[in-house]
């Protein structure tokens, strides 16, 4: 709802809220049972593999996006960030060593790759539910990520087996009991409602077909970035809702010119976005092309009656990726006021005077 503070783990709580709407999870410990006061001995094995196979696909493309040179071969922006941290008591020495950013990036890549198929078996779960727990308390610790780390972690435990559930719930159950003993689905919540089936087709037949459409939209979305000449970290067409996670480290300036379309009088907006837009939408919108186009529409609106309706709007953006030196995003010949938000390529993004090779 609001591309400033938009995150990863937004989208992917919204999207596993959404299946979730198709699924059975009230089909044991749950309000509706309590409610209802209806049992069941079993759910559908597909329920739970559905969820399996979101969390993989957000892993497998976290490691898709990160094959590129940028990450691999300069390990940016994890080098700049960590740079930033080397004040850190004791390990702050390391974060400042070379070896250090490269084994960040390296490692980052192969964990998102590997462990959904570790956590799917049973030998590796163990041992795979530890790396996620050290991966994500550590991302945690150092980089401002909000929820994401927790979600993820706890999110891994689907990946556990069916008794180990029962054994968990049994315990909350035995918490609930003592805790009141006046609720009286803790008689059978103790029993083993988590037990996994095979696949009910009956059950799942209704709900076949819109999954089916919600994971061919979850694996082709991502890859909407193709239809786009250019490097994608620069213009960033496709670059939301496809699950790159901390690829990129931009710094921008944007100033804005107001112009009249009839006496060509003009003045310029660069240094009082502060009556408009907040401090972290002021930075935002500093490098992001959609943002900028969108800004420049509201300027209009706020300055189209001081100009009698003859307006045009231009922007002059320089933006620093990655810690390249800062380059023109916007071409500032361009009146944005003429330019609509489509999913068309916007032609009015300077492209970058570099080559990012890779995904």
């Amino acid at each position: 709802m609001d591309k400033t503070t938009y995150l990863n783990h937004y989208y992917f709580v919204s999207v596993l809220s959404f299946l979730m709407i198709f699924l059975p999870a009230n089909a044991s410990f749950s309000l509706d049972n309590f409610i209802n006061k209806t049992t069941y001995s079993s759910i559908p094995k597909w329920s739970v593999d559905v969820v399996k196979l979101l969390i993989s696909l957000v892993y497998v493309y976290a490691a898709i996006a990160k094959i590129n040179s940028d990450w691999l071969y300069h390990a940016e922006p994890l080098k700049t960030w960590l740079i930033g941290k080397s004040d850190y008591y004791f390990i702050g020495y390391f974060f400042s060593k070379n070896w250090v950013h490269y084994a960040f990036s390296w490692f980052g890549l192969i964990y998102d790759l590997i462990i959904p198929f570790l956590l799917l078996y049973h030998r590796t779960r163990l041992f795979a539910f530890s790396l996620v727990v050290l991966f994500h308390v550590m991302t945690k610790i150092l980089f401002p990520i909000g929820m994401f780390p927790y979600i993820m972690i706890f999110s891994a435990i689907i990946f556990f087996s069916p008794n180990f559930h029962e054994k968990v719930m049994h315990k909350i159950s035995l918490i609930i009991q003592k805790a009141s003993k006046s609720l009286s689905f803790y008689r059978y919540v103790i029993k083993k409602y988590v037990v996994i089936n095979k696949y009910d087709v009956k059950f799942l037949k209704p709900k076949l077909f819109v999954l089916v459409l919600f994971f061919l939209f979850q694996i082709v979305f991502p890859f909407r970035y193709l239809m786009y000449p250019g490097e994608l970290l620069w213009h960033e067409q496709g670059y939301r809702f496809s699950w790159r996670v901390m690829l990129v480290e931009k710094t921008g300036f944007a100033s804005f010119k107001i112009v009249n379309s009839k006496n060509k009088k003009e003045f310029f907006v660069f240094d009082n976005h502060e009556e408009y837009l907040t401090p972290l939408q002021i930075k935002q919108m500093s490098f992001q092309p959609d943002f900028i186009l969108e800004y420049a529409h509201f300027l209009g609106d706020v300055f189209v009656d001081k100009f009698d309706g003859n307006i045009e709007v231009y922007c002059d953006s320089r933006v620093a990726l990655n810690q390249r030196l800062s380059q023109p995003l916007i071409n500032d010949t361009i009146n944005l006021l003429d330019q609509k938000m489509s999913f068309k390529n916007k032609k009015w993004i300077l492209p970058l005077n570099d080559e990012i090779k890779g995904f």
